[in-house]
């Protein structure tokens, strides 16, 4: 529940506490409700959320958005469900293509919270905008129900978060930062048990918060079958850069563990065609002040698109991660998860099944492994 807002003589700044990257999803539905579970990071006071109608091909307007904190399923804890407003207004239409930011709402929201917002078009239609492989249960509705603390009117379940993608929060500390993961279907949590927040990111959250760290934010900019170079599933991740990553709030650092998609998927992709994306990527962020952290390409021999050919290129890339030094710090997630006695293949303890996703014990072990001094970076 949110407490009253504590003031301090010191210049804040906003801070993602939860991200989740922007696709384009179904058709966008007239007098549709959604109430959308998300995992809290960084504590602070001034919550925004961020609305998107990134893939929009027409003006959103949503008249009635709401947050609040979870209870159990689509119920709230009483008290904590507030009315957000957009400039003063309780309504707000978002552009095609644009994103908009709520104004802050007064009083403080703790690290670790399952935070509920609850949000309602009257006219929506056309592409919809949002995150579909959410590993998080929401709930929707007809009709405008985002006011009420009950459930009993979100009967309906969606596993995808619609039209959200980004809340921030304005920490006690100035010197606050966060950490974007930029990457796949392993950093978006395929694999990991639903509704549980084991994804490798939340796992790191949940060591930021106990670290004497100054990053306390992370956000998940993960998303499924997503590629460093081509477009696919969602845009690739230099496409997508300044959206889900250089334009959130108070990021010290961006994370990347993305390429094994490229590989895969048997286009004639190099390493040097990878390692130039990489590149391009390093030098976007610092010009937006930014440092970087890559980890390596985890196994997968065992998948039905590993072949050789693909293997040379993921231990070309990951030599050059390991040992190029154009990056501010490095992690080795293949060495986490492979398996000693085949280098090319998953260790089978930390193994979903298929070979290629990590189960929650190997989600955690990549974020255990990470050097939390490598995040805490400043340019």
């Amino acid at each position: 529940m949110w407490e009253p807002p504590v003031q301090t003589a010191t210049t804040r700044h906003d801070v993602v506490t939860w991200g989740a990257s922007a696709d384009q999803m179904g058709q966008g539905t007239a007098d549709r409700g959604y109430r959308l579970v998300v995992r809290t990071s960084a504590a602070g006071s001034d919550l925004r959320v961020r609305l998107s109608n990134a893939f929009g091909d027409r003006p959103l307007t949503l008249d009635s958005v709401y947050a609040g904190l979870q209870s159990q399923g689509a119920a709230l804890k009483p008290g904590s469900n507030k009315p957000l407003t957009f400039d003063g207004s309780r309504t707000v239409t978002v552009p095609a293509g644009a994103t908009a930011w709520s104004d802050p709402l007064p009083g403080s929201l703790p690290a670790g919270s399952n935070l509920v917002v609850s949000l309602h078009s009257p006219d929506a239609a056309g592409p919809a905008t949002g995150h579909w492989m959410a590993m998080q249960t929401s709930y929707a509705t007809q009709g405008d129900h985002t006011a009420e603390v009950s459930a009993a009117n979100w009967t309906e379940t969606t596993g995808s978060w619609w039209y959200l993608d980004s809340v921030s929060v304005r920490p006690s500390n100035p010197a606050t930062g966060a950490v974007v993961a930029l990457g796949d279907s392993i950093t978006d949590g395929w694999a990991s048990t639903t509704d549980l927040n084991r994804r490798w990111p939340d796992y790191l959250a949940r060591r930021l918060q106990k670290a004497g760290t100054e990053v306390k934010g992370v956000a998940d900019e993960g998303i499924s079958g997503n590629q460093v170079l081509a477009d696919g599933a969602g845009q690739a991740a230099l496409h997508r850069l300044d959206r889900d990553v250089l334009s959130q709030p108070g990021v010290r650092t961006v994370f990347l563990f993305e390429g094994v998609n490229d590989i895969k998927a048997h286009t004639g992709v190099t390493a040097a065609d990878l390692i130039a994306g990489y590149q391009e990527i390093v030098r976007r962020a610092h010009a937006a002040g930014m440092c970087v952290v890559a980890s390596t390409v985890g196994p997968f021999e065992g998948w039905s698109e590993w072949d050789p050919a693909g293997e040379a290129v993921r231990q070309e890339v990951n030599q050059y991660i390991r040992t190029s030094g154009e990056f501010d710090g490095t992690a080795d997630f293949d060495r986490i998860l492979r398996s000693p006695y085949d280098q090319a293949r998953m260790l089978p303890f930390f193994d979903s099944g298929d070979h290629i996703h990590p189960n929650d014990k190997g989600m955690q072990a990549m974020a255990d492994s990470v050097d939390l001094a490598s995040l805490d970076c400043n340019r």
